[in-house]
């Protein structure tokens, strides 16, 4: 799996007054995107904190090129950029599904913890995810 993809349609609580989405929302749909792709290969963030393994934003950018709006349906497309020591980077793009029009880009650094925001050496605690998230990217 090179990519994944989400689909979902635009709520009118996620706009302003002229029906277009407000910026901060386009992170939330960046994580609709990673948990997808994670789930997809066979591994939830449930299952993550549940072994006390934590994947805190450290960094977050986003490129808007063209609004979207309200009742649009958009596809989130989301892949896995690079995995590099305690970090894993995701790449995004939101592209609305009616005209196929590239509406953002984005990407989120992550870092592997524990509870305790202590770094993690998620390649040895599960090689076979890592290497799946290396294949990836």
């Amino acid at each position: 799996m090179e990519k994944s993809y989400s689909e979902i349609r635009v709520r009118y609580q996620e706009t302003d007054q002229m029906a277009v989405v407000y910026h901060g929302n386009y992170f939330t749909w960046f994580e609709v995107g990673r948990t997808t792709l994670l789930r997809e290969m066979g591994y939830s963030y449930k299952q993550l904190e549940e072994e006390n393994i934590m994947l805190p934003v450290v960094e977050v950018k986003c490129r808007y090129k063209e609004a979207a709006k309200y009742d649009d349906e958009i596809i989130i497309e989301t892949k896995v950029k690079e995995v590099k020591g305690v970090r894993i980077t995701f790449e995004y793009d939101i592209v609305r599904k009616i005209d196929h029009r590239l509406l953002a880009t984005g990407e989120t650094t992550h870092a592997f913890v524990d509870t305790n925001l202590k770094p993690v050496n998620f390649k040895k605690i599960h090689p076979d995810i890592y290497q799946g998230l290396m294949k990836n990217s």
